[in-house]
C-alpha cells in the first residue's frame, strides 16, 4: 500500500470550494482531502509550503504523438488523406509516446489528453484519450476509442478538391458524411449473420449507437449549423471541435446542449474561416450556458501553454472558476471520464499537480506532478529544469 500526504496546500478541487489543507493519496486514488485530514502512519509527507494543488489539466483536442515536433515528414501521421472516409483509422496506431510533446504536457500540468486524427478528411478516424506519461501507448489509455473525428469547412474541401475528386465544396463534404452514415445505418439494420465485414461501417455504427461522440471539426457559424443539422438527422452525440464562430450562435448551441472545445487561441488567423477567432469567445459561450473547454490543438499551440490560454480568456472576461473548469472538469466530461479525472474528489484517480502559486499567473510553474498517485515530474530548482520519471537525457531522470 502506497500512501502520500500533500500537506500545507492551497487546494482547488474544482468541483467544490478551495481550502487550505491536505490531500491524501492511496494506491493511485484520492483517499481523502480537506482542512483536517489525519495523517496515517507511514505516509510519505509532501510539504506544499502554501503552493496550489489542482487536478491535472485535460486538453480534449491535441495531435500529440501523431504529429511529432521537429521530425518533419517522418513524424507526421496526422491525416490518412488517400480516401475521404477513414472512419476505421485509429489514432492510437500512430502515437509515439516518446514525442517530446508529452514531456511538455507534464511541465504545463496537463495529465490527460484526447489525441485526434487530423481534419484533412470529411471523416478522419477514431480518437483516443490518454494519460501524458508512459512508454507504451496501450498503458496510457483512459478511453479507446473516445470519439470519431469528422471535419467540415476548408480543410477537407481543399485536400480532396486539389486532387480533383469529391469533395471539393462544402456541400460535397456534407454529402460524403451523410453517405457514409447512411451506409453504416443500413449495415447495422442487417441481421448480424448477414453483415459483410466492414471496418468503416463498424466504426460509424458506434457513433450511430451513441457509444462514442461525433467529434465535428467546424470553425464558421454556417459549418457549425451544418454540424448541428447532421447530428439531428442521425441522432448523434455531437461535440464541436474548435467552434471559432460558435459564440455568434451560442444561444442555439446552448439549447441543443452541445459542448464546444474552443481553440487554439494564441495563433494567427491563418485562414479565412478563423478570422473571427477571439479570446472573448470562451467567456461568451460560458455565460450563454454552453459547456465550453479550451484546447491547444497541439502542436498548433504548444500544449504547455494550455493554462495560459485559459488565463487569456480570463483577461478577456471569462470568470476564473469557469476558465479552470474549461481545462479540467469540462473536457473530462466531454471525454466520458469525469468519474475519474478533472477534479479532486475522494475515490477519483490521483492525477494532480502542485504549483508554485496560481497557475493563471505565467510566473508560476508546476513543481510536482502525480499521475495515478505516482510522481512523474519534479522541478529541479538547482538545475533549472523539470525531471521526468523514466526519461533519459536533458530535462529528465534516467
Amino acid at each position: 500500500m502506497t500512501l502520500t500526504a500533500i500537506v500545507h496546500a492551497h487546494v482547488h478541487p474544482v468541483s467544490s470550494p478551495a481550502f487550505e489543507g491536505t490531500v491524501l493519496l492511496q494506491d493511485g486514488r484520492i483517499l481523502a482531502l480537506g482542512a483536517d485530514v489525519a495523517l496515517p502512519a507511514g505516509a510519505e509527507v509532501v510539504d506544499a509550503g502554501g503552493g496550489w494543488v489542482l487536478p491535472g489539466f485535460v486538453d480534449a483536442h491535441v495531435h500529440l504523438g501523431v504529429h511529432e515536433e521537429g521530425e518533419g515528414w517522418a513524424g507526421n501521421d496526422t491525416n490518412e488523406m488517400t480516401d475521404p472516409v477513414m472512419a476505421a483509422a485509429r489514432a492510437i496506431d500512430a502515437i509515439n509516446p516518446m514525442d517530446t510533446g508529452f514531456d511538455d504536457a507534464l511541465s504545463g500540468g496537463v495529465t490527460a489528453v484526447n489525441v485526434n486524427p487530423g481534419s484533412g478528411n470529411p471523416i478522419g478516424g477514431l480518437a483516443v484519450a490518454l494519460r501524458t506519461h508512459g512508454r507504451i501507448v496501450d498503458d496510457m489509455v483512459l478511453r479507446s476509442p473516445s470519439g470519431l473525428k469528422a471535419a467540415l469547412g476548408e480543410n477537407p474541401k481543399r485536400v480532396h478538391g486539389d486532387k480533383g475528386r469529391t469533395p471539393s465544396t462544402r456541400l460535397g463534404v456534407a454529402l460524403s458524411i451523410r453517405a457514409a452514415l447512411t451506409r453504416a445505418r443500413a449495415w447495422m439494420q442487417k441481421a448480424e449473420a448477414d453483415r459483410e465485414p466492414d471496418l468503416v461501417s463498424d466504426a460509424l455504427a458506434r457513433v450511430l449507437a451513441r457509444e462514442i461522440p461525433w467529434r465535428q471539426h467546424s470553425h464558421r457559424a454556417d459549418d457549425i449549423a451544418t454540424a448541428l443539422r447532421i447530428a439531428e438527422e442521425f441522432d448523434l452525440d455531437l461535440v464541436l471541435d474548435h467552434g471559432t464562430e460558435s459564440y455568434l450562435i451560442a444561444d442555439r448551441i446552448a439549447r441543443r446542449g452541445v459542448p464546444v472545445l474552443y481553440g487554439p487561441l494564441i495563433v494567427s488567423r491563418s485562414k479565412v474561416e478563423t478570422r473571427a477567432r477571439t479570446p472573448r469567445a470562451p467567456g461568451i459561450l460560458d455565460r450563454a450556458g454552453v459547456d465550453v473547454s479550451i484546447i491547444t490543438d497541439h502542436p498548433v499551440v504548444p500544449i504547455q501553454f494550455l493554462v495560459h490560454q485559459a488565463a487569456l480568456a480570463v483577461k478577456e472576461g471569462m470568470e476564473p472558476d469557469a476558465a479552470l473548469r474549461a481545462i479540467t472538469l469540462n473536457p473530462a466530461r466531454v471525454l466520458g471520464l469525469a468519474d475519474r479525472i478533472g477534479s479532486l474528489e475522494e475515490g477519483k484517480d490521483a492525477d494532480l499537480v502542485l504549483w508554485e502559486g496560481d497557475p493563471f499567473d505565467v510566473r508560476n510553474r508546476a513543481l510536482r506532478v502525480w499521475i495515478a498517485g505516482r510522481e512523474v515530474l519534479r522541478y529541479d530548482a538547482e538545475a533549472g529544469r523539470p525531471v521526468i520519471a523514466g526519461r533519459a537525457g536533458a530535462g529528465s531522470a534516467g
